[in-house]
């Protein structure tokens, strides 16, 4: 969805024209999101390729989903270049995404920029540099710990606690796919971030010092990138009980497209928004089993599980509650199954604050629609990115317990603490509802044409279309 928006604003501000293109056969749910992401794109500004499937049958069925991805982008690069060696008049600029870094061979090989494009933040990319900075003069196969805490710059440091797991688990192959991904984004031209400059500034100035040093490429930050309200079916149920709902009195939950909680999470946040005694609205998924915290590619639901609880839960993830939750809570909560309108819901006048997982996407939206946040980060970097919605940007609070991964669980009572402190008039409360104002208008002055993200993003394509190139077969 942000790569999206970047080549929507690439054609619309910045004269260029632009192709999204897109890898199948990962899974079928993902491959439905992404044509429904394709198909939401101006058909006569922005073209859209999907590449052919390529075969990932030999590929280990534990495999991790990472390696997945890898994989996939790896097996997919002829098919890349047949496509590339294609276009009319030849190309200008290569952008991959950050799962894609050997797409920048291939722009080495026709002779053009490669912009490795990073979909979170500046301090993502920040970590991915100490990662491989910790292992330069490493023999292969050595593993070297990474301090605790990490700098990422000037007085930002992240705790392991909060380092993405795949980071830190030499055992797991995806380790040393991450450190040699990340080595190769060295010969990448620059990157463009989803991000803005007041949100990390002290960040965005190490990554421009470094430039200028020759230590590492450009990093320009042209976010932030949020996708527009849709009017899909079924939204206007989730918004008319919000319009019954006072002004600013609604927590609004939901962990993202693919976050999981399990059974014993889910009933103790379910109570918590019970005691806390304010008005909530809850996006629900299926709970694990197993102790994953996400799942990409099966739409959420254990359909080879038995139910736990012998009450037929199998399809319903409202089922998991607890008995009796729903009629204690009716009128000031409402619970949905699956998914909402999360757009429309934070920009919904009702609507005071967001318990969310911290994927990046959703934590711009919040930001961009002011509202502040409980942090409850998951899985992959949702950890570095609730470290700089809390401790750096300021719009977030977050729940002792969950600091300390999926493996502890937030008790009812710190659910409802960490709900009443961000609604109630106290000092953390009102510090990050001021905070959350600020980013709001930071952000839409960063986006604005003539904003500094907009002439960031108008220098890369100045450069882009200055550059020489030979046309090529």
């Amino acid at each position: 969805m942000p790569m999206a928006d970047l080549a929507r604003r690439l054609v619309a501000f910045h004269g260029c024209a632009a192709t999204l293109v897109t890898f199948s056969g990962l899974a079928a749910s993902l491959d439905a999101h992404s044509a429904a992401v394709l198909a939401s794109l101006p058909a006569s500004s922005v073209a859209a390729v999907t590449l052919p499937e390529v075969t990932l049958d030999d590929v280990p069925a534990d495999a991790n989903f990472g390696t997945l991805i890898f994989e996939l982008v790896r097996r997919s690069l002829p098919n890349l270049r047949q496509f590339l060696r294609s276009i009319g008049g030849g190309v200008t600029a290569l952008v991959p995404d950050f799962f894609c870094g050997v797409v920048l061979d291939l722009a080495v090989e026709l002779g053009v920029p490669g912009y490795v494009f990073v979909p979170s933040n500046t301090a993502s990319l920040a970590f991915m540099r100490r990662f491989v900075e910790v292992h330069d003069g490493a023999a292969p196969g050595e593993y070297r710990d990474l301090p605790d805490p990490l700098r990422l710059a000037g007085d930002v440091t992240i705790r392991v606690a909060d380092m993405p797991d795949g980071y830190l688990d030499r055992s797991n192959p995806v380790f040393w796919q991450l450190l040699e991904e990340v080595r190769r984004y060295r010969r990448a031209d620059g990157f463009l971030v989803n991000s803005f400059a007041e949100m990390e500034s002290t960040i965005v100035e190490e990554f421009k010092t470094a430039a200028e040093q020759g230590a590492f490429p450009p990093v320009y930050p042209v976010g932030p990138f949020v996708r527009p309200c849709s009017d899909e079916a079924g939204e206007l149920a989730c918004l008319e009980w919000l319009d019954r709902q006072p002004a600013g009195s609604v927590v609004f939950v939901s962990f993202g497209s693919a976050g999981m909680l399990s059974v014993e999470q889910t009933r103790e946040l379910a109570a918590g928004l019970e005691m806390s005694g304010h008005g909530f609205l809850w996006v629900v998924r299926m709970p694990s089993h197993d102790g994953e915290s996400y799942d990409f590619a099966t739409d959420h639901r254990n359909d080879d599980e038995e139910d736990r609880d012998g009450g037929g839960h199998d399809d319903d993830p409202l089922a998991w509650l607890p008995d009796g939750f729903l009629e204690r809570t009716s009128g000031r909560g409402l619970a949905v199954a699956s998914w909402a309108p999360q757009v429309r819901v934070l920009s919904h006048p009702a609507t005071a604050a967001f318990v969310s997982h911290c994927g990046w996407n959703s934590a711009l939206e919040s930001v961009s629609a002011g509202v502040p946040m409980v942090a409850w980060p998951l899985y992959a970097e949702q950890k570095v990115n609730a470290v700089i919605l809390t401790e750096v940007a300021g719009v977030a609070l977050r729940p002792a317990a969950a600091r300390g991964g999926v493996d502890g669980v937030v008790t009812r009572e710190e659910v409802a603490a960490a709900v009443e402190e961000l609604m109630d008039p106290g000092e953390k409360g009102s510090a990050a509802r001021r905070r959350a104002r600020e980013m709001q208008a930071a952000a839409a002055r960063a986006r604005s044409p003539g904003g500094a993200s907009h002439r960031e993003l108008d220098e890369v394509a100045g450069k882009w279309k200055q550059t020489n190139r030979a046309p090529y077969e």
